[in-house]
């Protein structure tokens, strides 16, 4: 299972991006998958997952501000980051995990939110 991350930049603090990870060459189904990010000397933290039913988990530093999405047909997801804060910069790592065959993770992609 591959999985690529794409969108990271740089943006302005109250700006907007929009990851998007595509996992590929999956035999199994895939039970849930999100995102994680790693900030530069800090633990990396869930950012946000979405369930094959839909239903959604949020970090609560992120509630309100990100919107996470997926077309299942596609086993790719989404990451829309609006009023992006400098405490947001960080490596964002999208995973992806399937009951039968473990947790995969993407390279990860870095966004900097600096004005």
């Amino acid at each position: 299972v591959q999985l690529q991350a794409s969108g990271g930049g740089l943006v302005q603090p109250g700006g907007s991006l929009r990851l998007s990870c595509l996992a590929s060459g999956s035999r199994f189904r895939i039970n849930h998958m999100g995102w994680y990010r790693q900030a530069p000397g800090k633990q990396r933290e869930l950012v946000a997952r979405i369930f094959s039913g839909l239903s959604t988990v949020y970090a609560d530093s992120v509630k309100g501000r990100f919107t996470i999405s997926s077309d299942n047909a596609k086993n790719t997801v989404y990451l829309q980051m609006n009023s992006l804060k400098p405490e947001d910069t960080a490596v964002y790592y999208c995973y992806a995990s399937m009951p039968a065959d473990g947790t995969h993770w993407g390279q990860g992609t870095l966004v900097t939110v600096s004005s």
